[in-house]
Parts: structure tokens; sequence; C-alpha cells
């Protein structure tokens, strides 16, 4: 008995497909009054001799392709058994794909003129989520005739166009800003809404809508004094004194505890305090000393009983991240008040001489 009438439809979740081909290889022979039937989830786009002609919404669809019931089995003989009338039917799901991740592979760098040393590289992750808006041209213009069609082959595209975004809004947030640095943290949703704007144009053009992008963390790269050197940031006094301050750094994160940083601190005397300088725009270079025919009476300040791990950072004449670090690794003792630490002038004198 002759084949009159299809039932076309996608009973799938489409958990992680976008687009689902009907049939996934070869020509579609579909008759008049087949019936096409799209679920509450789906868009189906209809195609016919190469061309998208309609998109179905949500229920069901009686299509029409000129294929005329009985006698099409004798035409098609003309035409060594295919069709001559070629449908497809392309089901797009429309459901909202959420909790999509975005990361930045390598750290955007941001110009920050008359701030620092001039360059901050920023590094950030979180997630977002997008939808189908325009399912025709969404698979005209990205799926073609491709069978399946999921979101880790749109994803990558996706991400390159919220980090391009993303370092655009940075560059433009580094000019109205005195501390790039210290504000970005607290800037997230302000930053997120403006990466959202930005880039809604540029998934509208391929027939999608950005629904949300989300930061979940945004903050400044711990990119080393060498790759700063490579990317043409630093000149060598400045290299060779951040070279300086790594080395300390990495003796703080010694696992001998306060030994290993003593000894970073011997090294490095007084180059994290160089950095931070440099970081907050002073930097400055060491002045040497002048020759003096008697010498000089000592006016070193006294240090009080009780001090904030900057002010600890300035008698030992080392950065605040290494009081800090040497806090973190109990090497240290302080007393936590809130979000903040106390030292007293006793247990800093007892870290200094073991």
């Amino acid at each position: 008995m002759a084949r009159i009438f299809d039932v076309i439809e996608y009973a799938n979740e489409m958990s992680n497909e976008i687009v689902h081909r009907f049939p996934e290889e070869g020509i579609g022979d579909f008759r008049i009054g087949s019936q096409v039937i799209v679920r509450e989830s789906q868009a189906a786009v209809f195609f016919r001799d190469g061309n998208a002609l309609d998109t179905f919404g949500a229920g069901r669809h009686t299509i029409a392709t000129a294929n005329i019931p009985k006698l099409i089995d004798f035409i098609g003989k003309a035409f060594n058994d295919r069709t001559p009338f070629p449908a497809e039917v392309y089901f797009v799901s429309m459901k909202e794909f959420a909790d999509r991740k975005w990361g930045t592979a390598q750290p955007i760098l941001v110009e920050t003129p008359g701030k620092g040393l001039g360059y901050l590289f920023i590094q950030g992750f979180g997630a977002f989520s997008f939808q189908m808006k325009d399912p025709q041209q969404f698979v005209t213009q990205i799926v073609g005739a491709q069978g399946t069609y999921r979101t880790g082959d749109i994803e990558e595209r996706l991400k390159m166009i919220l980090v391009s975004k993303l370092t655009d809004v940075l560059g433009e947030f580094s000019q109205t800003t005195q501390s790039l640095a210290a504000k970005i943290s607290g800037m997230n949703e302000e930053l997120g809404a403006a990466v959202r704007a930005k880039g809604q144009a540029d998934f509208e053009a391929i027939g999608l809508t950005l629904k949300t992008f989300y930061i979940g963390s945004l903050k400044p790269s711990t990119k080393s004094a060498q790759e700063l050197r490579d990317a043409g940031l630093l000149d060598p006094t400045m290299y060779a004194q951040l070279q300086a301050a790594d080395a300390m750094r990495e003796a703080a994160n010694n696992p001998g505890g306060g030994a290993g940083l003593t000894a970073g601190i011997g090294a490095g005397m007084g180059i994290g305090n160089l950095m931070g300088q440099a970081l907050q725009g002073g930097f400055q270079q060491p002045q040497q000393p002048a020759a003096a025919a008697t010498p000089a009476v000592s006016s070193a300040p006294v240090m009080p009983d009780i001090m904030t791990p900057a002010e600890a950072a300035q008698f030992m004449k080392v950065a605040e991240s290494d009081i800090l670090a040497a806090i973190e690794d109990g090497s240290l003792k302080a007393k936590k008040i809130g979000t903040a630490f106390r030292i007293s002038k006793d247990n800093l004198d007892s870290f200094m001489n073991s």
C-alpha cells in the first residue's frame, strides 16, 4: 500500500542540542497533508528545494510540498526514485541554555595611563545563558545542512564574543576610575550589565539573544615579572626589582614557614615596598645616600604597641602582602578583628628575630 501521509516530530528533550534536522541525512520525502508536531520548547523551520519557507511554533501543522499522493511514486521513477520536491524540517530548541561557563584563557591587558605601571592584567570567570530568538536566521546562517547542531558547536564563538566585550568594558572603566584594581571586585554587577548590553547585538546577528551574563570572579592577574617583560611593558630596572619581589613571595610561600620568609625578606629587603609604590603610581628610583662629613643622627620612628599589616610592613621594609602571607601561614601571630588584622609589637619582634 502506498504511503500517503507522514508524521514528522522530534520527541527529544534537546538538553544540549540546539538544532536537529529531519531527516538527518539525505532528502526528505514529505507528501501533501504531512503532519509536523512541534513541542512547547521547540520551533520547526521548514525547507523546500533548499529554501527556508516557514517557521512553525508549538502545535500540529500540515505542510504542502507539491508531492502528489499516490502519483509521487510514479513521478519519482523519472528522478531515479528520488522525490522531485525535496524538503527538510529543522527542529530548533527554544529553551534557555543556562549556566554556560566562560573564562579568560589568557589575562586581559588593560591600559591604565598615569596609574601604577601603566598596565594591568585581569583574569575572570563566570556564567552566561542564551536563547534562540530567530530560528530561521540561525539555521540558515549557522547550522547549514548539518544533521545535529549542539551547544558545544557554538559556545567557543559565544565565549570569544563575551571576552571581547569584557575587554572593551574594562578599557572604558579604567579611564574613569582612579584605582581599577581596588574597585573592580565590587563592580561585578555593573560590569556584567555593561557586557550584556554590548554583546546583545552580536548574539542577535546570528539569531540568538544573550539572556544573562554573570561575573563570578574578576581580579588582577598574578602575571610574573618575566611575562610582563616579554610583553614589552617593563624596562630592565623595573624588571629586576619585580623579579626580586617574586623571589620574596616564593620564600613567603615556602613550606618552611617563618624561616623561609625571613630568608626571603633578607634577600629582597625593601623590594616589596618599592613594588607596592610602583603599583600605586608612586614609584621612584632609590636615592643614593649623600656623602656626609659626620655620621647622621638616627631618626627612626618608634614602633607602636599595636600595628596594622601596612604599618608592620613599613617597619620591616616589605610589602603588605608579605606580612599578610606570614599571618596566613602562621609564622607571624596576629589578632583578627572583623576582617582586619592587628599585630602587637612583641609578636613582630619575635617574628623578626626568629
